[in-house]
């Protein structure tokens, strides 16, 4: 047991260092969207609850309590995350030559993305956090799955002819520490 432990210990460490230092797409008092930082500005209501863009990269989050601001952010990003799938996915899959994956969703999920062996493929809810070209190597990414199951060779060589620089989209995304699950404590 200990030997596993000293064998995983750098990996743990860069983990650790990533969680701490990277970038929340929640946090206590602001969100990231689109790959910007915007200000979430708490409105206690009796009535309906929602949330809005405002002017100065504010959200406004009208709730009857504030621990709701979570969930209300998590609709609103499975919403538009799931806009952006239905809009984005079809261009980008005709770009990677895949003809025909068996299904797309957006959902809560701990990768930002996967692919079946069916060809289903599934996205986070926390995708439209991300900046375009951050969601585009997602996409990407999950669509070469579909004839490539593992990050062979194979595999890095198409994601390369279709997106030069995935390497460093890779980095640039390691550096994003996605919300934890609503379900989480």
């Amino acid at each position: 047991m200990e030997d596993a432990i000293k064998k995983k210990s750098e990996w743990i460490i860069e983990q650790y260092d990533r969680l701490s230092s990277g970038e929340p797409v929640l946090a206590d008092d602001s969100v990231m969207f689109d790959g910007h930082r915007l200000r979430l500005d708490f409105q206690k209501t009796a009535g309906e609850e929602g949330l809005f863009l405002a002017a100065g990269g504010r959200v406004v989050v009208k709730a009857a309590e504030r621990h709701r601001i979570r969930e209300l952010v998590r609709r609103w990003f499975l919403k538009e995350s799931s806009r952006y799938v239905i809009r984005a996915l079809p261009g980008i899959a005709r770009k990677a030559g895949v003809r025909k994956y068996h299904r797309a969703d957006v959902r809560e999920i701990r990768n930002w993305g996967y692919c079946t062996r069916d060809g289903r493929l599934s996205f986070s809810w926390q995708l439209i956090a991300l900046p375009e070209r951050l969601r585009e190597y997602i996409l990407c990414h999950e669509l070469v799955h579909l004839t490539e199951p593992n990050h062979s060779v194979a595999f890095k060589r198409k994601l390369g002819s279709l997106l030069p620089d995935f390497r460093e989209r890779e980095k640039e995304l390691g550096r994003v520490v996605p919300a934890r699950s609503i379900r989480e404590p």
